[in-house]
């Protein structure tokens, strides 16, 4: 870690590992602010990006356990401006920019949104007609919409595909969001508060930056270290709603604790989040045979499926970094990342702000390799 910090590869980076229940290492490498010359700490505060996601997902789940959401529920029934929803088709040699409307086979469940298989994506992430309808409808996300402003510009764009049949990634995890506003009558983070922060003891993760803590936030390097070009997080002080899909920040030490509550079937301490078979039911694999993962291999999980909110390690060869069946991660755009090992007993969390796809995806093969290469026993 200290010889990226030295190459100016790397800003800064805090490293927190648990092994059998224990917290056993947590670690700061250079700058919070390399420029400034300010030393990175341990209580420093990073953009979870979509590591924000698994955290929505347990908050849907406490009202799954709670009876107040099934998860074969259709989208619609929750938000009503998604209903009726087709799938938008490209006919071979029609005219590339025509999009017909065919009838799905089934609306978008709630758990299709939880394991991106509903067909509402992300529209930066393809370059077919479906996916510019998506992208000029909201972007990549970072938006100053309102909430209902979001779902009604995703009720004019069809599905990509059938759902179930592709995972794809998108912007599942936002809507659950939405969903648990409507149902709980509190904000995301309200509700993510008094449900999972508070009792895990998660003291510094909220949505955005709070004003008295913005000395905490980590600094990105100005320019990608690869390209030269200028680099910058995103200004989360735009957003409108509590994005429950990218929209928290927080400390490497407080989302190892959610780790180890996972790890831990659903709780730790005395605190109990989760069931223990609510908690298998989101970490085991969940795409049903035949779903096409190409895209979840393009984003470099090969080797993975996926649960709920999460990738999960599958028994077939592809993989291409050490780790155990069953382990399970989703990293963040802004470099920070983890996982969770269950049979190894193991979590780890790697905090970083690199916006550059290449430093953060070689981060993350990084940390894997220095810490599996220490598992001695």
């Amino acid at each position: 870690m200290n010889e990226e910090v030295s190459r100016g590869r790397l800003p800064g980076a805090v490293v927190a590992i648990a092994r059998g229940g224990r917290f056993i290492h947590h670690e700061a490498f250079g700058y919070r602010d390399a420029s400034a010359g300010v030393p990175m700490t341990t209580d420093s505060l990073f953009w979870l990006a979509s590591m924000t996601k698994p955290i929505t997902t347990v908050g849907a789940l406490r009202l799954y356990e709670q009876g107040k959401l099934l998860l074969d529920d259709e989208v619609s029934a929750h938000l009503p401006a998604l209903a009726d929803r087709q799938v938008g088709v490209v006919d071979d040699g029609a005219d590339p920019r025509t999009v017909r409307l065919v009838p799905a086979h089934r609306q978008p469940a709630i758990h299709d949104l939880l394991q991106h298989t509903s067909g509402i994506v992300e529209g930066l992430l393809g370059t077919t007609p479906v996916h510019e309808l998506y992208a000029k409808a909201v972007g990549d996300g970072m938006t100053d919409l309102a909430a209902d402003e979001f779902v009604e510009r995703l009720s004019r764009v069809p599905l990509l595909h059938q759902p179930g049949k592709v995972w794809h990634y998108g912007w599942g995890l936002d809507l659950v969001g939405f969903i648990i506003e409507s149902l709980s009558g509190q904000t995301l983070g309200s509700f993510l508060r008094d449900q999972i922060f508070d009792r895990l003891g998660m003291r510094d993760t909220s949505f955005g930056v709070p004003d008295d803590q913005r000395h905490r936030y980590a600094v990105a390097l100005s320019h990608d270290p690869d390209t030269g070009l200028p680099q910058q997080l995103p200004d989360l002080s735009r957003a409108r709603f509590d994005s429950g899909g990218a929209g928290l920040v927080g400390t490497a030490g407080d989302y190892l604790r959610f780790a180890q509550m996972l790890l831990q079937h659903g709780r730790l301490g005395p605190a109990r989040i989760l069931g223990r078979k609510t908690v298998e039911h989101m970490t085991s694999d969940r795409l049903m045979p035949g779903t096409d993962t190409h895209h979840l291999a393009r984003m470099r999980f090969a080797g993975y499926g996926f649960g709920q909110g999460l990738a999960v390690r599958r028994p077939s060869a592809g993989a291409t970094a050490p780790g155990s069946v069953g382990d399970m991660t989703w990293p963040g755009a802004g470099g920070t990342y983890w996982w969770a090992d269950p049979r190894e007993e193991l979590a780890v969390v790697f905090a970083a702000h690199t916006p550059s796809r290449t430093v953060r995806i070689r981060n993350f093969q990084l940390i894997r390799a220095l810490v599996t290469q220490a598992l001695i026993d």
